[in-house]
């Protein structure tokens, strides 16, 4: 299939939906717009469920989208946390530490790629860690347009929250480890 072909695979097409709906997310949520950017992000994440369904029933799944899909998750999950950390609603070492794996993880693609591999497939771990972080976050922004109900929702949040982070770790580090062996074998 050719990259054509693969961009107009629904599956790819509510990726790049997803990514057009970042920047647009940021504007709501930093001027305010806390109900706006909560309904941004819900369709964000039927859409990134709705993407991965489709590609798996229908067997549009594509090297595009293999990068498509989580570009998008990553972009969220920092588009989010530079709006909820501006507006006070998690501290600014909540971000450092979700944003420092990521960092870590981009770090490591060069070595991957001068080394004639692409990007590795997403481990479980990392997947739950994303899955985790992807409700922490909303749940987070939805204490400030349903304060009443904070009482339920932040324990909720910070649940995934933690669970995400350590998840979302763990997962980075089985990453680098995969890729120590893949290209620097150790000879027996």
């Amino acid at each position: 299939m050719g990259m054509m072909q693969e961009l107009r695979t629904v599956p790819n097409m509510l990726s790049i939906l997803r990514l057009l709906l970042v920047p647009l997310f940021l504007v709501l949520i930093l001027n305010g717009h806390f109900a706006w950017s909560f309904a941004v992000i819900a369709l964000a994440s039927a859409t990134d469920w709705l993407d991965g369904q489709i590609a798996r029933r229908f067997n549009q799944m594509t090297r595009l989208g293999q990068v498509l899909d989580p570009a998008a998750d990553r972009l969220f999950i920092f588009a989010t946390l530079i709006g909820l950390t501006i507006n006070g609603n998690i501290p600014l070492w909540f971000a450092i530490v979700v944003a420092s794996r990521d960092l870590m993880l981009l770090a490591v693609y060069p070595i991957l790629a001068t080394h004639g591999y692409g990007p590795l497939p997403v481990h479980f771990l990392g997947k739950a860690g994303t899955f985790s972080l992807l409700y922490a976050l909303p749940l987070l922004l939805l204490a400030d347009i349903w304060p009443a109900a904070d009482f339920i929702v932040l324990p909720l949040a910070w649940g995934f929250a933690y669970w995400g982070i350590g998840l979302y770790w763990i997962a980075g580090l089985l990453y680098v480890k995969q890729v120590q062996e893949l290209v620097f074998p150790r000879s027996k």
